[in-house]
């Protein structure tokens, strides 16, 4: 049996780590997962990395297939998520209800966690599009990619924090506060392609299909994801 290798994003790792341990005993591969933020996706796949499988943003994948990296006709969207919103447990819930509440909340917080994923790119041109940027800008506190937002709010460096609902909304330490108001929201599909270089391309198949599965949706569900 082989050894699949894995490129993945954070966003659906907590689903994917119920399941693959699953897709493992049925199957008899063994899988080798290595996280990175979208960044330094991108980056690793300039560099000539190699793995079987890739799962990042679905924007991320279509730029990796039209630069090589991905067979054609691979690409299998896994879930969608939107923005979610957190606050250190025990702390109070600001109103984001509205745009106009969400406008007046971010003026208000002293630091506002972000990452340098999908969801801090759009985060950052909310607040313009809002015309707060520069009295909000001061306040960011971003985390390098491939780390998650919720642990630098439950330390309190951060009073209120942005990523997506499946990394934050369970996070230790963290009260969801919920997702940014419905004109507001960015959702953000997650995908799995095969590398082009894949040593195990029909493993690398057959783990997207497990994950797919009416099973496998079911528990990206439970962890805040939806079904594309």
């Amino acid at each position: 049996m082989s050894t699949i290798t894995v490129l993945s994003s954070l966003a659906t790792r907590e689903a994917y780590l119920e399941l693959v341990p699953q897709f493992e005993a049925a199957n008899g591969h063994k899988v080798e997962t290595t996280w990175a933020g979208t960044v330094n996706i991108i980056k690793r796949m300039a560099d000539g990395e190699v793995f079987d499988l890739v799962i990042s943003s679905n924007a991320s994948i279509k730029d990796l297939t039209a630069q090589g990296k991905i067979v054609p006709g691979s690409a299998t969207n896994l879930s969608k998520t939107g923005i979610g919103i957190g606050v250190r447990k025990g702390a109070p819930k600001p109103d984001v209800s509205t745009a106009d509440a969400f406008r007046r909340a971010m003026l208000n917080v002293k630091s506002i966690g972000l990452s340098t994923g999908p969801s801090g790119v759009y985060l950052e041109k909310l607040f313009e599009k809002l015309g707060i940027a520069d009295s909000v800008k001061p306040k960011i506190k971003q985390i390098p990619s491939g780390g998650t937002v919720a642990p630098l709010v439950a330390g309190g460096e951060a009073e209120i924090g942005f990523q997506q609902i499946s990394e934050i909304a369970h996070a230790d330490g963290i009260d969801y506060v919920g997702p940014l108001p419905g004109d507001l929201q960015l959702i953000s599909v997650f995908t799995a392609g095969v590398h082009t270089g894949a040593k195990h391309p029909a493993d690398a198949q057959a783990l997207i299909k497990y994950l797919t599965a009416p099973t496998g949706l079911a528990v990206m569900k439970k962890h805040g994801l939806e079904a594309p």
